[in-house]
């Protein structure tokens, strides 16, 4: 685990070397308020607030995003760590997912013990067509759930999503599968478990600021439970 670690951390410090043209490096931070966090269908916890911060070159970018409970102290907390490129609608990514509750009892985000860590290492791989988007997601180490025979699942998570604009809003239809066991997933086999219809629209507060607003309709198959969420996005 250390030498991923190590690997995410030096092509962080590439991404700041190779930019020679400052002009050109982007810088991301914003947070979200959100009303519960609902992740590919699977409730995460209470009303929560969500930062981003992440820096861009060339289609390259390292980012920070975490989640913490509002309401709830027992709330898990998060901390993920996601490097990706994209290129023409391509895009291809590695996620370090960290959580206060895992495999450590201690909670400690410094320790990567194979049976004993709260991190887990997944990887991505997509392509926007436009109207339509497709991603696939693999754990590959850290805390992964196991299969119907109790080994490794290497849990997978595949996405479509469509945008589409509607009455001067701007909508997503999403529908998500795991495609085999995974008892982080709590799946025996394939499952439906995220059918999502997202809106967004800005509220204009100055001329030159806005707030998006954003509301959200979750379904889950296979817990057989449905969410409603709103929030709302500060971004200077």
């Amino acid at each position: 685990m250390k030498k991923i670690l190590f690997t995410i951390v030096g092509l962080a410090i590439s991404l700041a070397t190779l930019a020679q043209d400052k002009e050109k490096i982007e810088t991301n931070i914003a947070a979200d308020f959100v009303s519960s966090y609902i992740w590919r269908g699977y409730d995460l916890g209470s009303t929560a607030v969500q930062p981003t911060l992440g820096i861009s070159y060339k289609g390259l970018s390292l980012s920070a995003w975490g989640s913490y409970g509002l309401t709830d102290p027992d709330d898990v907390k998060e901390l993920d760590f996601t490097l990706s490129y994209f290129k023409e609608g391509f895009n291809i990514g590695v996620t370090d997912y960290w959580f206060s509750v895992g495999a450590d009892p201690y909670g400690r985000y410094f320790s990567y013990s194979a049976h004993s860590t709260n991190h887990v290492f997944e990887a991505n791989i997509g392509y926007d067509f436009g109207p339509l988007a497709l991603q696939w997601y693999t754990n590959f180490a850290g805390n992964d759930g196991v299969n119907n025979s109790g080994k490794r699942a290497y849990s997978s998570y595949f996405e479509a999503s469509a945008p589409f604009s509607l009455a001067g809003v701007s909508w997503t239809a999403t529908a998500g599968v795991v495609p085999w066991a995974s008892s982080m997933y709590a799946t025996t086999g394939f499952a439906v478990t995220n059918l999502s219809l997202r809106a967004v629209k800005d509220i204009q507060v100055t001329n030159t600021f806005s707030i998006p607003v954003f509301g959200q309709v979750v379904a889950n198959p296979r817990t057989q439970h449905a969410y409603l969420v709103v929030g709302i996005t500060l971004q200077p």
